[in-house]
């Protein structure tokens, strides 16, 4: 019994020393930092001047802070909407057996294995073009010249560009984790409705969706980690750091860091690190609402 042991701990001191160095200490060192006002990343911690709650009331207090917290929640939930619905769409018809399954997953998937940069630039110049853009062209060969004028990267449109973009790049991903969902439910469910006379979609209403509960669940949380850390699309859409129309709190935690943009001068890693703390508080808040709402009930596979 004794051999056992020691060998648990053996096997276990690794992982227990990785995990405290990799993500336990990081976490507290953030959590200290919140409530410092501190120059730099690398200021030793003699050089870090206590503020207590001071960061977050003062970030609250900014506006540029507030308009990123709105353009990050819009992102969340319209784009959440757009993206849940279209990958589950996508993911139905994909488990109904259609043919050159693996090639249409394969197509739909392609563009999360595509650089982010390379993936925003082609939007940039080959879609939302105001001279030769796939937008414009599409339109022109419609007549529909109206919708042909209009300029996506403008301001006034330059947020809705961006959010069809970051979700065309999105769909994918979270329609393989739909797709496994709906692969491990037994074909006796559908069989059995069939020959009750259930049509594909009160199967797919009665059978399919009460059945995937946990895989939305998994689903949500996913979409809230990446849209947390939404950033890439933010910096290639706006020559601007500080532009309202794209500026999330990553983006504003970067300004805060290394003193980027013209409207924020002042560094300050105690602030960026209560960004950090903010955006981990509502995700965790997020994956307990969505616990909460959608409860695990009788249902098997």
């Amino acid at each position: 019994m004794k051999k056992n042991k020691s060998m648990i701990v053996l096997f276990l001191t690794p992982a227990i020393l990785l995990f405290c160095v990799v993500f336990l200490y990081p976490i507290i060192r953030t959590l200290m930092m919140s409530l410092f006002k501190i120059e730099s990343l690398t200021a030793t911690m003699e050089n870090w001047s206590f503020v207590g709650i001071s960061n977050y009331v003062t970030l609250i207090k900014t506006s540029l802070f507030r308009t990123a917290c709105w353009n990050l929640f819009r992102i969340w939930l319209f784009g959440g909407i757009l993206v849940m619905v279209l990958s589950l769409l996508f993911a139905a018809i994909l488990g109904s057996g259609v043919r050159f399954k693996k090639f249409f997953r394969a197509i739909i998937y392609l563009p999360n294995i595509v650089s982010a940069v390379a993936l925003a630039t082609m939007w940039l110049q080959y879609v939302y073009s105001p001279q030769f853009g796939l937008l414009k062209s599409f339109f022109t060969a419609l007549h529909l010249d109206g919708l042909a004028k209009i300029q996506w990267l403008d301001n006034e449109h330059k947020f809705m560009a961006l959010l069809l973009a970051y979700c065309f790049g999105m769909v994918g991903y979270h329609m393989l984790i739909w797709l496994s969902g709906i692969e491990r439910i037994s074909p006796e469910y559908f069989e059995a409705a069939t020959i009750d006379g259930a049509n594909k979609v009160q199967q797919f209403r009665y059978i399919t969706l009460p059945l995937l509960k946990g895989v939305f669940k998994t689903n949500i949380t996913m979409w809230s980690v990446t849209s947390a850390g939404f950033f890439v699309w933010s910096q290639l859409f706006s020559t601007v750091t500080a532009d309202t129309q794209t500026i999330v709190p990553i983006s504003y935690l970067y300004v805060k860091l290394f003193g980027a943009g013209n409207t924020v001068t002042e560094r300050d890693a105690g602030i960026g690190a209560a960004i950090g703390v903010m955006l981990a508080v509502c995700i965790v808040l997020i994956f307990i609402v969505t616990n909460k709402v959608l409860k695990e009930d009788d249902l098997e596979f």
